[in-house]
């Protein structure tokens, strides 16, 4: 095991990220060290990089997958040409789960179906902050501006489909509509979760997607208000050539894949990287994902959101995730020596 500290400035030259902490701690591992490492499926991780590795702009990662693509032992690919990078390990990965919902709507406003997805407004700037959500929702700024894509029959699954960031709606004329992030409206994103923690109303362990969306039902008005305590705002876009039998969009703009793809900070963990999770918990997971995804939640170098799929059933599972553990990146020989101290 090779130590290093202080690799701020190396983080941010090998990953084009400026925003590592000065006391970031980089270890370099052997993939003896990884628990369960041999027991996993590496053709399957190995077919999950090659859907994104064509899109990585260095040249160190875009050699490693030309040689991805003709590789037929995976196991030997990732130890050959990889080592792995703990980042951060200080302190305990988090790691939670998220899905691509399914959920009933219309292209049309009826008496069932009266709140609306929109699509990004013409005139919001990228990274500036725009009118908040409370605006958007009780204001109604954006009426008779034709941005309406669809509408649901729960403001409840408006918000948590703006969490997710994707997902499908079948339409009450019997197609489905499938949409991805298309923006957002550059406010700070705020849990819902900690806030009902910070009020007493659960203790932390408590907290899931599930009880959330139970308590906001059961108290519609004081339920609407803790949505606006959210300022974040997430608009959609179509993705009509999207195959159903593909996962949603990521970061990348590729498909991502249920329990292979993982939603990172990029600051710390390169977009395309394969990364090696330890999670605990009740349904404890040892196993070689790809890092194909971000979230407005997700920050941090021992952070992680694991994709589970698609539908209901991914939903309750992903709401249950709130576990603990380690997750190390897998770099490229060089780049990951390159992260060293000097000396």
């Amino acid at each position: 095991m090779i130590r290093g500290l202080g690799a701020a400035a190396c983080l941010a030259l090998v990953m084009g990220a400026g925003q590592a902490q000065p006391d970031t701690t980089v270890e370099i591992l052997r993939f003896s060290d990884l628990k369960g490492w041999d027991k996993d499926d590496h053709a399957t991780a190995l077919a999950v990089f090659r859907e994104t590795c064509t899109d990585l702009p260095d040249p160190v990662w875009s050699s490693l997958c030309a040689v991805a693509m003709h590789q037929q032992d995976a196991r030997r690919f990732f130890e050959l040409f990889f080592r792995p990078v703990l980042i951060g390990g200080n302190n305990p990965a988090l790691f939670t789960g998220y899905f691509e919902p399914e959920l009933d709507g219309a292209r049309r406003p009826d008496g069932r179906f009266r709140f609306p997805v929109y699509r990004t407004p013409p005139d919001l700037v990228s990274g500036e902050p725009w009118h908040s959500r409370r605006e958007i929702e009780e204001d109604g700024i954006l009426r008779g501006r034709g941005l309406e894509i669809a509408w649901l029959d729960d403001p409840v699954d408006v918000f948590f489909l703006q969490v997710q960031g994707s997902g499908r709606i079948r339409l009450n004329d019997g197609a489905t509509l499938r949409i991805g992030y298309g923006g957002k409206n550059g406010h700070q994103y705020r849990s819902i979760g900690q806030e009902l923690v910070r009020r007493g109303v659960y203790e932390p362990h408590q907290v899931s997607a599930q009880v959330i969306r139970s308590w906001v039902r059961r108290n519609p008005e004081e339920g609407r208000a803790l949505l606006h305590h959210n300022p974040s705002f997430v608009f959609f876009r179509e993705l009509d050539d999207l195959p159903a039998d593909k996962g949603p969009l990521g970061a990348m703009n590729r498909s991502i894949t249920a329990m292979r793809t993982i939603a990172v900070d990029p600051a710390f963990v390169p977009l395309g990287a394969p990364v090696w999770i330890e999670k605990g918990g009740r349904a404890p997971l040892h196993r070689l994902m790809v890092a194909q995804d971000t979230g407005s939640a997700i920050k941090g170098a021992q952070r992680a959101d694991i994709f589970y799929g698609t539908g209901k059933a991914a939903g309750e599972k992903a709401g249950r995730i709130r576990d603990r553990g380690r997750m190390v990146v897998l770099l490229p020989i060089e780049t990951a020596l390159a992260m060293l101290p000097e000396g």
